[in-house]
């Protein structure tokens, strides 16, 4: 260790001995969210098409339809929205269940067109 690194340890455990319990946790849970919050942005920002296949299905919908469903969202530009968001508009706007929704998407031609521009999904945020 460098003497620069030393003296750095030296005056946070200085500090840090100075903490009540309550003080530590409060500096530890601190300490990590400072770690997590960037991993959160990225992923809030940042997807990928094995990734939404995935979710569809989670959502129930079989494999094949839901590397199709995956590709015609992605060809939209919504992937980053979410293919399971994207096919729960889809299942609201047209009172289907989430595997009909998925059909419709890959079906009728246009069915994405203009799916954010108003809100459907009571409470939800484009």
């Amino acid at each position: 260790m460098t003497q620069n690194r030393i003296k750095k340890f030296e005056t946070r455990q200085k500090e840090l001995k100075q903490m009540s319990d309550e003080e530590l946790k409060a500096h530890f849970w601190d300490l990590c969210y400072q770690l997590v919050d960037p991993i959160v942005d990225l992923a809030k920002t940042h997807t990928s098409p094995s990734i939404e296949r995935s979710v569809l299905l989670r959502m129930g919908i079989d494999s094949i339809t839901a590397h199709a469903v995956v590709g015609r969202i992605n060809e939209a530009g919504l992937l980053g929205k979410g293919a399971g968001h994207v096919v729960l508009r889809v299942s609201q706007k047209f009172n289907k269940s989430i595997p009909e929704a998925a059909t419709i998407i890959l079906e009728q031609d246009g069915t994405l067109d203009a799916l954010f521009e108003s809100n459907p999904v009571q409470g939800a945020k484009s």
